[in-house]
């Protein structure tokens, strides 16, 4: 998984019920867009360093704001 600051990382539910979760990547901590990702939530606006797991995907800034 890579991605690139103005990323969504979008983070499913693991269990019924559980809420999908939308972050903005904020801040990278490799250059090569690998993981850990620093990211701010959209639901509550809090950041936090993320180490995405199996449930986790990166949608492109370029795809969520139409421009590609």
């Amino acid at each position: 998984m890579k991605a690139q600051v103005g990323d969504r990382l979008v983070l499913e539910g693991t269990h019924v019920g559980d809420p999908r979760r939308v972050g903005v990547v904020v801040g990278l901590r490799h250059e090569d867009g690998t993981p850990p990702y620093e990211v701010r939530w959209l639901d509550d606006g809090h950041a936090a360093l993320i180490f995405p797991g199996p449930e986790a995907r990166i949608e492109s800034a370029t795809t969520v704001d139409g421009s590609a």
